[in-house]
């Protein structure tokens, strides 16, 4: 019986840790990949002042792709308020790129969640964002990590991943 037990318990960390990988591979699939430039598009934070990944050379780049009204985004929060509070320095930005089109409600979460990095927004929903497309987010939360030369060094739709990407980097800072 303890036998069978311990099998079906590895047995489900198996396929729960097989179907986070998957996830990964599904969602993240038609990101831009490692080493591939970003496109310089240009996002406007909330004050409508418009930034792109250029400004940010020589620095990395956080970029997390995401909306209050997305469940997955909500709950992903916390872990990147860790990162950000952890990393976050003059060698690591970390930049929000919301699908929100409520400035209100967007600006409301950002106080009542304490999110303290920077936030762009066009307003757009993904799916009539040119963001979305020139970034090639199909899912959120997506997430980039970009180095100070403006190569990709992760994408991913999974904060464990960007976390542990970010232990990697950091003795380099």
């Amino acid at each position: 019986m303890k036998k069978t037990l311990a099998f079906v318990a590895l047995f489900a960390t198996f396929c729960l840790s097989l179907k986070a990988q998957d996830e990964d591979a599904e969602y993240a699939r038609d990101m831009f990949k490692a080493g591939d430039r970003l496109p310089s598009l240009s996002v406007p934070d909330l004050a409508g002042n418009p930034h792109s990944i250029g400004e940010f050379r020589g620095k990395y780049v956080v970029l997390d792709f995401w909306a209050t009204w997305c469940p997955d985004c909500r709950k992903e929060i916390p872990v990147m308020k860790q990162l950000y509070e952890k990393y976050a320095s003059d060698q690591v930005v970390f930049v929000g790129i919301s699908f929100d089109t409520d400035r209100k409600k967007l600006e409301s979460y950002l106080v009542e969640n304490e999110i303290k990095w920077m936030q762009l927004s066009d307003f757009r929903s993904k799916k009539e964002s040119g963001v979305a497309t020139g970034f090639k987010i199909r899912w959120i939360p997506a997430l980039y990590l970009v180095d100070p030369e403006g190569r990709v060094v992760l994408s991913t739709v999974m904060t464990e991943k960007l976390a542990a990407e970010l232990s990697r980097i950091a003795p380099k800072q």
